[in-house]
């Protein structure tokens, strides 16, 4: 939100470059796909067997590239697979045998034999189209005259004033087309690369039960935590007071008869108390799941937030309908905790919150404007906010170099209960 935004063109020209990295890392790919497969015809002689890890090791460097490169370029994450079994401890017999029974290696080699072919002459097609278009524009005008009348740009015989000037025309066209389709053609790669480079199947089934396992354990963890939380504050603060309020209610009682006025006395006090024990079980109730969320939804709830909030924080919501209550706590929640950080770790003086739903996931994403460099492991509530998200499956990403901005991304899968009319 407080980055400064990048002209269409700029961002064509990004994505140029990027074309040019991928074609490049593509004709990379194709010579260490190749070394794997000499390794590969070479294990029946022995030689393969000391060959075929290093190269193997080389080629998943490859696609771990590729797949990191897919998310900072389009945005798509593809999930890696498990890691090559290279274990120190066996002899290179052992270990190539263990890379030869990985699926993921297998699928690996076949993207390395895929990308070159497919995805290497796909992302040539922006980069042909601008040099050639170049040639038309910015070598045509210049030797046109110089060459004979076999002089063609394309379906264009150039051979006179205005045949240069359509070439002209021709070739800056190109240029323009190659620049529009070279975001998408890196869109498009992505997707044609994809199927390879995720993990296998039964690879993301066992990360999936793994993780599943971890969070439930954190899960239940975290709700015997909350028990105790609460049976504290009701034990030093509603019970305390309730407690207070009936033995000052059994003085009032024996002085009603001797000692009005000090019976009035403690009926006030008694009216005191009550008022204190009423407050501590609606804070209470808010740390467990906010009257608002239920009240107002969501987007009104986090309003509330921003409203609380000493920064300047501008609220954004686009949310189609009414999200399940564990999920709208755990949302506001998450967006609460980002808040306080940025009041008391980033520095900052205004703060974007953004709430969204898309593809059945609710992403909050909260930016400040402030130094940056923010750390989970340094006791910021940010690991806190990842295993209360775990709990839904979700994810927290966190983007915050030094200098600032810092972005806090959180999704959460979820279906929606009841469409309504979206706000903003």
């Amino acid at each position: 939100m407080f980055d400064n935004p990048r002209t269409g063109a700029s961002r064509a020209c990004v994505a140029v470059g990027r074309c040019q990295l991928a074609s490049l890392h593509a004709l990379a790919v194709s010579a260490v796909g190749s070394l794997v497969v000499l390794a590969l015809v070479l294990v029946p002689v022995g030689v393969g067997f000391r060959l075929l890890p290093p190269a193997a090791r080389a080629l998943r460097v490859l696609s771990d590239r590729s797949r990191s490169r897919a998310e900072r370029w389009t945005g798509v994450r593809i999930g890696p697979p498990e890691r090559l079994p290279v274990d120190r401890a066996l002899n290179a017999r052992k270990r190539s045998g263990a890379i030869l029974a990985d699926e993921g290696f297998w699928r690996d080699l076949a993207w390395a034999w895929l990308e070159p072919v497919v995805g290497g002459l796909l992302v040539a097609v922006p980069l042909a189209l601008i040099e050639y278009g170049a040639f038309g524009a910015l070598v045509q005008p210049f030797i046109w005259q110089l060459v004979n009348d076999g002089n063609w740009y394309a379906f264009v015989p150039v051979h006179s004033t205005a045949t240069m000037c359509a070439a002209l025309v021709l070739g800056l066209a190109l240029m323009a087309v190659g620049l529009l389709a070279a975001p998408a053609t890196l869109r498009l790669h992505t997707r044609v690369s994809r199927p390879l480079l995720s993990a296998p199947r039964s690879s993301r089934l066992a990360q999936r039960v793994e993780r599943l396992t971890d969070t439930r354990a954190r899960a239940l963890d975290a709700q015997a935590a909350e028990l105790r939380r609460i049976e504290r504050d009701l034990h030093d603060g509603a019970q305390a007071r309730l407690v207070a309020l009936g033995m000052t209610l059994d003085r009032a009682t024996r002085l009603m008869e001797t000692d009005p006025a000090a019976a009035r006395e403690l009926l006030l006090d008694v009216r005191r108390t009550s008022e204190g024990a009423l407050q501590d079980l609606r804070e209470l109730v808010h740390g467990i799941h906010p009257p608002v969320l239920a009240d107002r939804g969501l987007g009104d709830a986090v309003r509330s937030l921003a409203l609380d909030s000493f920064l300047d924080v501008h609220v954004e919501t686009r949310l189609p309908g009414k999200l399940p209550a564990p999920v709208e706590s755990a949302a506001y929640f998450a967006v609460s905790e980002a808040l306080a950080n940025a009041a008391k770790h980033s520095g900052a003086r205004e703060v974007g919150v953004a709430l969204t739903y898309e593809n059945g996931s609710l992403r909050a994403t909260v930016t400040d404007d402030g130094h940056g460099g923010a750390d989970p492991s340094r006791g910021t509530g940010l690991a806190g906010v990842r295993q209360r998200l775990d709990t839904f499956d979700g994810t927290l990403d966190l983007h915050s170099p030094q200098g600032g901005p810092t972005t806090v991304t959180m999704e959460i899968p979820c279906a929606l209960s009841s469409p309504k009319t979206s706000s903003s």
